[in-house]
């Protein structure tokens, strides 16, 4: 059975999301799961996030995102969390699809989504220490959080077939 507990050293809990759960498979952030939001822009590239080091798998780059409020749904919270950590404007964010990883009783959700406006990333809590457009071909060649350097080829391959001006800056 997983349990979920709040680890001292982490920044304060905002709510009863933010604790982390335990299981067979592993330790993860989230009472009711994560989501993050993978926002690509077919000139840019995608939005990444460089991890402040007293985060979880601190000096890697990933998505901007979170854990879960109860009664959300994973685009909301990929969405919010994207709003608070780098100032993504919701009405800029066209979602085009979902990844689950899924491991019983915990899950993360990717939600695959493309800007409709170009805009600059503003950090708008502390953990982040950088923000950027990485461009998709440069994407694998930072250092990556592990979790989202597993997906990123699956991830990259998905945003090619979910959108067309995306499949050709893809290509």
């Amino acid at each position: 059975m997983a349990r979920a507990h709040h680890d001292p050293s982490a920044p304060r809990p905002r709510g009863p999301e933010d604790a982390w759960v335990d299981g067979p498979r592993g330790r993860y952030w989230g009472r009711y799961g994560a989501a993050g939001l993978l926002l690509a822009h077919p000139i840019a590239g995608v939005l990444l996030q460089l991890r402040v080091e007293w985060s979880h798998f601190g000096g890697t780059w990933g998505l901007p995102g979170g854990a879960r409020k109860a009664a959300e749904t994973p685009e909301q919270a990929a969405i919010r969390e994207a709003d608070e950590e780098a100032s993504v404007p919701p009405e800029a964010v066209e979602v085009l699809g979902t990844k689950i990883f899924d491991v019983g009783y915990w899950s993360y959700t990717t939600v695959l989504a493309k800007a409709s406006r170009l805009f600059d990333p503003v950090m708008g809590d502390a953990e982040s220490t950088e923000l950027a457009w990485v461009p998709f071909a440069d994407v694998g060649n930072l250092p990556l959080h592990p979790g989202f350097a597993d997906a990123w080829p699956e991830l990259r391959a998905t945003l090619a077939t979910l959108d067309e001006e995306l499949a050709t800056a893809l290509s």
